[in-house]
């Protein structure tokens, strides 16, 4: 965010059969490849909206900045916190945020479009309240950066709670490339909300948490049951001192 001051396979032409026990591990690769299109033409369709907001906005003088920008503790303004993310003030300023809003948010995205939009609402929700919050008076916020900074603590956060490797790794090397997106998040950084940076990747650490994969829990092994006595036998009750009482003892343990 920025702040403004304003107002199968063949071998010899014989098929050889996949083993069954492949089938299973096929059906997730399917699916996986299946959600990284969703969320690589979702995050197409973000970016060009973003643009399209922006042509929009830069013909209009940027009244839409104006218009639906953050405003601190306004209450009137208080919905805007969900349309500032959208929009830019400057073509530099969208050109610096489609890179890394891109790739954060395809990573956030390819494993489940529907948690990706969970995400997206709860990070737009403590990054546009942090600036609302604590931003200084009269300075107006937009941007999309509290979004990234989101999705980048979302991924980290979910490869370290799912144990997934290739998820923290690949936030933490992306996050590298990006290191500029870094030094914004740090008090004192001119022209830009640090504050709404610091609330988006509160809340993408929290989403890591809450919407994190549950796993089933392992059924419990119960011991097997006693055989019930059919139908028309009873149970002898036998006194200790009963002259066959070992030997009912010992037919007893047998099940007769």
């Amino acid at each position: 965010m920025t702040s403004q001051i304003g107002g199968g396979s063949l071998t010899g032409g014989t098929a050889v059969p996949r083993a069954r026990k492949d089938g299973p591990a096929r059906r997730t690769t399917e699916i996986d490849v299946a959600e990284a299109r969703k969320a690589f033409f979702l995050m197409v369709g973000f970016i060009g909206l973003i643009w399209i907001l922006q042509v929009a906005n830069w013909a209009d003088h940027y009244h839409l900045d104006f218009s639906y920008g953050i405003l601190p503790r306004n209450i009137g303004r208080l919905p805007d916190i969900f349309t500032a993310p959208f929009l830019h003030f400057s073509w530099d300023h969208i050109e610096g945020n489609s890179g890394p809003l891109f790739v954060f948010g395809f990573l956030a995205a390819y494993r489940g479009v529907v948690k990706f939009l969970g995400v997206t609402l709860v990070v737009a929700i403590t990054s546009g309240l942090a600036v609302w919050l604590f931003q200084s008076n009269g300075e107006l916020t937009v941007g999309a950066s509290g979004l990234i900074f989101g999705y980048f603590g979302y991924v980290l956060t979910r490869g370290i709670i799912e144990r997934n490797l290739i998820d923290a790794l690949a936030a933490v090397v992306i996050g590298l490339s990006y290191a500029y997106i870094l030094t914004v998040a740090i008090p004192g950084a001119h022209g830009v909300s640090w504050i709404g940076h610091l609330g988006g990747l509160v809340g993408g650490v929290a989403c890591g948490w809450i919407f994190r994969t549950r796993r089933p829990a392992k059924p419990s092994v119960k011991p097997p049951a006693k055989p019930a006595a059919g139908p028309g036998t009873r149970e002898l009750q036998v006194t200790q001192g009963h002259p066959r009482a070992d030997l009912y003892k010992e037919l007893g343990d047998l099940g007769l």
